[in-house]
């Protein structure tokens, strides 16, 4: 690891970020679609998109790739892709951006702690400013979501939290076992193994399409199917095809205690989109909490120079 690596890898993990935090804004374009529909229809989307990638690198990827590659990407795929969007959405429906920002945004911790186990990681105790900075900034984002929660009933508002503490345990699991295997596998290309992960995620979309039909039962007319046709359209292209190649290329470029410091440039867009959104400016809490999140990554690089 070198300096170089660094700053190439935070200009990856900020790109990851910036595309990543369009995610959060998907379930309140199609709120009258279920979590389940929107996640099938980006996935398939994935799928697609990822199809015609393939075409030209068929030769290489089959060749290179094992079987134990191809059953470690579909339980990435699933785990990452599929599960955690079905989570992540729903809690956006339920309880809103905000408080799922707030418990998506704590994932630098969790991913920061597991990496603390690695060999020659950087220790807990050198990092311990920057989760304090990240830690704050995560709880001053979502201050005002926790002094005035969205509308809805108590059971609405508890079930999106638990949605959101799901979604944070299986992306904590998918970041820090993506990481690893990447390592594992140096001469496979990441560009190989997003279009892989693609192909894994629309295939399994395919297997729940039935099940979305089934549970979506309300009445959509024509113009609200291609709204929701462009959004997962729109958010694979972006999020999936572009974030994940940016989010794998920086995997091989950081260890996992700085990679988890990455994800808070997730947080941050979210909040920035959400706020583009509303069409207000940021409150003062909010405006804190970005000079604090900004604080923790830089203190994070410091303590790896």
């Amino acid at each position: 690891m070198n300096g170089s690596n660094i700053a190439l890898g935070v200009a990856f993990g900020a790109s990851a970020g910036a595309m990543w935090g369009l995610v959060f804004l998907a379930p309140e374009l199609v709120s009258d679609f279920s979590p389940l529909s929107l996640t099938v229809g980006r996935c398939i989307g994935f799928g697609g998109l990822s199809i015609l990638f393939l075409i030209r690198r068929w030769h290489s990827i089959r060749r290179t790739f094992r079987r134990d590659d191809l059953v470690e990407v579909a339980k990435l795929a699933f785990v990452g892709n599929i599960l955690y969007y079905v989570l992540l959405a729903t809690a956006v429906q339920l309880g809103g951006i905000a408080v799922t920002s707030l418990i998506i945004g704590f994932l630098p911790v969790a991913v920061t702690i597991v990496g603390s186990r690695e060999r020659q990681a950087v220790p807990l105790r050198k990092l311990s400013l920057s989760l304090a900075l990240c830690a704050g900034g995560v709880l001053l984002i979502g201050w005002r979501a926790l002094i005035a929660p969205a509308a809805g009933s108590t059971w609405e508002s508890v079930s999106g939290l638990l949605c959101a503490i799901g979604a944070l345990a299986s992306w904590t699991w998918y970041a820090v076992r993506n990481s690893r295997w990447l390592i594992r596998v140096p001469h496979l290309l990441v560009s190989d193994w997003n279009i892989l992960s693609g192909i894994m995620t629309g295939g399994l979309a395919l297997l729940l399409l039935p099940v979305a039909v089934h549970i979506d039962t309300a009445p959509h007319d024509s113009h609200a199917l291609l709204r929701l046709t462009l959004v997962s359209l729109g958010i694979a292209f972006c999020a999936s095809i572009i974030g994940n190649a940016c989010w794998n290329r920086m995997s091989r470029l950081l260890p996992l205690t700085l990679l988890g410091q990455m994800i808070l440039f997730e947080t941050l867009f979210a909040l920035i989109y959400g706020l583009i959104w509303e069409a207000r400016l940021p409150h003062l809490s909010e405006g804190l909490a970005f000079g604090m999140v900004a604080c923790s990554v830089i203190s994070c690089l410091a303590a790896h120079r």
